[in-house]
């Protein structure tokens, strides 16, 4: 059994009127991609650090959980501060290679947390 202290706890990033956009893109998505991208995250959470094909490093401290959703696929980019996840940005990936807008979007909210 995994010890317990090492698990990440899980936050959503908060923009400064209160909004969750992380939680609320994942609200938009049909309830089965939802299931998927939380246990994704969960496994992230249990077994960090973990790395390709769940998780892939997007440089500046940023990190990709990667779900794959049917024929889409699902990212939601994260940080880590000690023993906690923050998830920053979500998005359906419709590329191969992550669009320089939504590691901006990120990578904003990211220096927001300092």
């Amino acid at each position: 059994m995994k010890d317990e202290s090492k698990r990440l706890a899980v936050l959503f990033f908060r923009t400064e009127v209160g909004n969750e956009p992380v939680r609320e893109w994942l609200l938009s998505l049909p309830r089965d991609e939802r299931k998927v991208i939380g246990e994704d995250i969960l496994k992230v959470q249990y077994c960090w650090p973990i790395g390709k094909p769940l998780v892939g490093s997007l440089g500046n401290g940023l990190w990709e959980v990667r779900s794959r959703l049917g024929d889409r696929i699902g990212r939601v980019i994260f940080c880590t501060e000690e023993q906690t996840m923050i998830l920053l940005h979500g998005f359906i990936k419709k590329s191969q290679k992550t669009p320089k807008h939504q590691l901006d979007v990120a990578l904003k909210r990211k220096n927001q947390l300092i």
